[in-house]
C-alpha cells in the first residue's frame, strides 16, 4: 500500500498545489479574482467529471487484468479510454453556453462574473489534455508503477507555479494577464505532465512487456467492460460535482463577503481532501489486483491499510482546522487593504473550525468507496455517494432560501449531515457482497476449451 499509494498521494498533493497556487496568487489582486477562479475552475472540472469517472475505471480494469495474468489486455483498456476521450471533447465544448447561462441564473455579483467567465472559457479548451493525461495515469496506477505518475504531476505543478507567477503578475518580460494568465499556466503545466506520461507509455520496456503497439484498435469486450463498470463511476462523479458546484454557487450568490469566506474554506478543504484521492487510487489498484487473482482476503487487508493511512493524514488536517484557522485564513489576505476580505475573515475562521467535524468522514468514504470500486461494486457506490451530495444540496437550499439561515449556520448543518452519511459506505463494504464479484475472467476461464470451474 505504501509503495503504490504514497506516490499517488504526492501526485494528488501536487494537483492541489496547482489549484491552490492559482487562487493564492489571484487573491493578491483582490477577493473577487480569487472567488472567480474558484467557481470558474470548479465548473470547468464539473463538465469533464462523467468522462473522468468513466475512464478512471481503467485503473481497476488494468489492475484486475494484471492480477489475472493477462498483461496484453491492459493497454487495450487504455485505448478504449482514449477513444472515449476523443468522443467526449466536442460534447464538453458544446456545454459552454449552458455554463454561461448557469452563471447568470445564480446571480453572481458583477465584479466577479467577468473574470469568472474568462477563466472558464480558457480552461474549457484544455480539457482534452486532462482527459488523456488521466487515461495514461490510470495505466500506471493499475500496474502499480505510480512513481512515473508522481514525476509527471510534479513536473506539471512546477511548470504551473512558475508560469502562474510570470503570467499573472507580468514578470520576466511577460504582460500582466491576471486571471487569464492563471488559466494559461494551468493548461501549459498539464501539457508538460502529459508529455512525460506519453514518453513512458511508449518506452521500449512498456511496449514490449504489455504489447502496447498491438492495442490501438477498438476492442468490443474491453469497451463493454469499461462502459458497464465505469459508467456508474462517471455518473457518480458528474452528479457529485454538479451538486458541489451548485452548493458553491449558492454560497457565492449570498454576496462577495460570503463568496470570499467559502472560497478560503474550500481551498483548505481541497488540501485536506485531494491527497486522500492518492490513497483511494492505491486501494482501487490493490483491491482490483487481488480480486482479479480471486483473493478477497488480501483485498480486505489492503483496504484496512488504506484506512489507516487516510486516518493518519485526516487527523493532521483536523488539528490544523481546529487549532490554526486564523493562520490558514490569513494566508489569502490581499496585498492591499480589502474591505471584502476584512469582513469575510471571521466567517472563514468559524467555517474552517466547523470543517474539522467531517474530515475523518472524508477518509472513510474515499477508502471504502475505492475498495468497492476496485471489486466492481460501482452501482451501489454511485447510489450512496450521489445520494449524500444531493442531500447536502437540499439541506443548503432549504436552510438558505426557505429558512434564511446565516451562511455560517447553513455550513454547520452541511458538516453534520455529511458526518452522518460517512458511515453508509462502510456498511455496504461490511455486508461482504463485493467478495463474490468477478469483473474479468482468469486465463483458464477465458480459454474456450477450459473445463467449468467446480
Amino acid at each position: 500500500m505504501l509503495i503504490i499509494a504514497l506516490p499517488m498521494v504526492v501526485s494528488s498533493a501536487c494537483d492541489t498545489v496547482m489549484i491552490f497556487t492559482d487562487r493564492l496568487f489571484l487573491s493578491r489582486l483582490g477577493s473577487e479574482q480569487m472567488s472567480a477562479a474558484m467557481v470558474g475552475g470548479l465548473t470547468n472540472f464539473m463538465l469533464t467529471t462523467f468522462f473522468l469517472g468513466l475512464t478512471g475505471y481503467c485503473t481497476a480494469l488494468v489492475a484486475q487484468y494484471l492480477g489475472a495474468g493477462r498483461k496484453d489486455r491492459c493497454p487495450a483498456v487504455i485505448t478504449q479510454g482514449l477513444i472515449v476521450c476523443a468522443a467526449a471533447y466536442p460534447l464538453i465544448l458544446a456545454g459552454r453556453p449552458a455554463v454561461h447561462w448557469l452563471f447568470d441564473a445564480m446571480h453572481i455579483p458583477t465584479e466577479q462574473m467577468g473574470p469568472q467567465k474568462l477563466y472558464f472559457d480558457i480552461l474549457v479548451f484544455g480539457t482534452l489534455i486532462n482527459l488523456v493525461r488521466n487515461c495514461l495515469s490510470c495505466f500506471f496506477s493499475g500496474i502499480g508503477r505510480t512513481r512515473i505518475v508522481m514525476v509527471s504531476t510534479i513536473t506539471a505543478m512546477s511548470v504551473n507555479v512558475v508560469l502562474d507567477y510570470l503570467f499573472i503578475f507580468g514578470k520576466a518580460g511577460f504582460p500582466a494577464m491576471g486571471i487569464a494568465g492563471a488559466a494559461y499556466a494551468t493548461i501549459l503545466g498539464s501539457v508538460c505532465g502529459l508529455l512525460i506520461l506519453g514518453w513512458k507509455y511508449f518506452s521500449r520496456g512498456i511496449r514490449s512487456e504489455y504489447s502496447v503497439m498491438r492495442s490501438f484498435r477498438h476492442d468490443r469486450k474491453a469497451m463493454g467492460k469499461l462502459l458497464r463498470f465505469g459508467s456508474p463511476s462517471g455518473v457518480e462523479l458528474f452528479l457529485n460535482l454538479l451538486a458541489f458546484d451548485l452548493v458553491t454557487l449558492m454560497f457565492h450568490s449570498q454576496g462577495l463577503t460570503t463568496a470570499a469566506a467559502i472560497t478560503v474554506v474550500f481551498n483548505w478543504d481541497l488540501v485536506s481532501f485531494v491527497p486522500l484521492l492518492g490513497i483511494n487510487i492505491g486501494v482501487i489498484s490493490l483491491v482490483g489486483r487481488s480480486m482479479g487473482a480471486r483473493e478477497p482476503d488480501t483485498a480486505h487487508r489492503a483496504t484496512m491499510s488504506g484506512l489507516k493511512l487516510a486516518w493518519m493524514y485526516s487527523f493532521c488536517a483536523l488539528l490544523a482546522f481546529a487549532i490554526f484557522p486564523e493562520l490558514l485564513a490569513g494566508i489569502f489576505r490581499p496585498s492591499r487593504p480589502d474591505a471584502i476580505f476584512a469582513e469575510a475573515f471571521p466567517k472563514a475562521v468559524l467555517m474552517l473550525r466547523l470543517a474539522a467535524l467531517y474530515v475523518m468522514g472524508d477518509a472513510m468514504m474515499l477508502v471504502f468507496g475505492g475498495a468497492l470500486r476496485g471489486a466492481g461494486d460501482t452501482f451501489w457506490v454511485m447510489c450512496i455517494s450521489v445520494g449524500t451530495h444531493w442531500t447536502l444540496l437540499a439541506v443548503l437550499a432549504v436552510s438558505l432560501r426557505l429558512f434564511h439561515f446565516t451562511p455560517e449556520s447553513a455550513w454547520f448543518l452541511l458538516c453534520i449531515t455529511f458526518l452522518l452519511f460517512s458511515g453508509v459506505l462502510y456498511l455496504r463494504y461490511r455486508s461482504g457482497t463485493w467478495r463474490t464479484l468477478h469483473v474479468v475472467e482468469s486465463p483458464d476461464e477465458s480459454h474456450p476449451c477450459s473445463p467449468t470451474p467446480v
